[in-house]
């Protein structure tokens, strides 16, 4: 059956599915493809939320447009898990504020710090830390060293709030050993889990480029790659992503 959001049925999703935010990502990342953009099956429109299915060297694949924050990303998933979605990979950015971190480099998040309020009303206040598929975060890091990068993996936190204009909004957290800021991670973790302790062989996990780093020197909007910048580094997340998402 349709979903509310999701205009599509059950057969038009693959079980592997990238989540990239931008429409035009979910675009990009359907032109790569078996036979291109041409070859993939438009199977949402809905809202904006463009979705594609095709194949990635023979292998089914979707790739939807998950929206911008937490709320978003959470309806997407929930409407995926219902029509059969088993391995979801979210295909982001963040903005890096671990040490050493810099803009172009690639993050997987091991876990989500749960800062946003989508999350916590699903938890009703409990204490929680979502977590990713310990498989599906390795067979990420293994293709992308693979591939010749070398990630940074650990924590991020998702947060509600892109210009928060705290002055400790990234110390306080940098202290505490989180690599980055995102916005959509927590709600994602927390809603596979879910999924999986009802029974469902469900899988998800995050890769993102670093577009943007903050620390006492420098700002999001001080340091936000250009666009031909972030783009050539986007490429890499979805290559990885894409290599990943049929393995196994």
């Amino acid at each position: 059956m349709p979903q509310i959001h999701l205009r599509a049925e059950s057969e038009d999703y693959a079980p592997v599915v990238l989540l990239p935010g931008d429409p035009n990502r979910a675009a990009w990342i359907a032109e790569k493809f078996d036979g291109g953009a041409g070859s993939a099956r438009q199977v949402n429109t809905h809202r904006g939320l463009l979705g594609y299915t095709g194949t990635y060297k023979g292998v089914p694949v979707s790739v939807q447009t998950s929206g911008m924050g937490a709320p978003s990303i959470a309806i997407v998933v929930e409407e995926l898990l219902r029509l059969g979605a088993r391995r979801l990979i979210r295909v982001g950015t963040c903005g890096g504020i671990g040490r050493g971190i810099k803009t172009g480099e690639i993050v997987i998040a091991s876990s989500a710090a749960p800062v946003d309020g989508a999350t916590r009303t699903y938890l009703h206040g409990d204490p929680y830390a979502p977590t990713a598929d310990f498989g599906l975060v390795r067979t990420l890091v293994e293709t992308a060293e693979r591939l010749g990068q070398k990630p940074h993996v650990g924590q991020v936190a998702t947060v509600d709030v892109f210009y928060n204009p705290d002055s400790d909004y990234f110390s306080k957290w940098r202290s505490r050993g989180v690599l980055a800021f995102e916005m959509e991670t927590s709600v994602f973790y927390y809603l596979a889990a879910r999924a999986r302790a009802a029974g469902a062989e469900v899988s998800a996990a995050t890769i993102l480029t670093v577009s943007d780093v903050l620390s006492e020197e420098v700002n999001s909007e001080e340091s936000y790659l250009p666009l031909d910048e972030l783009n050539r580094s986007i490429e890499r997340t979805i290559e990885i992503a894409l290599e990943a998402g049929i393995a196994g």
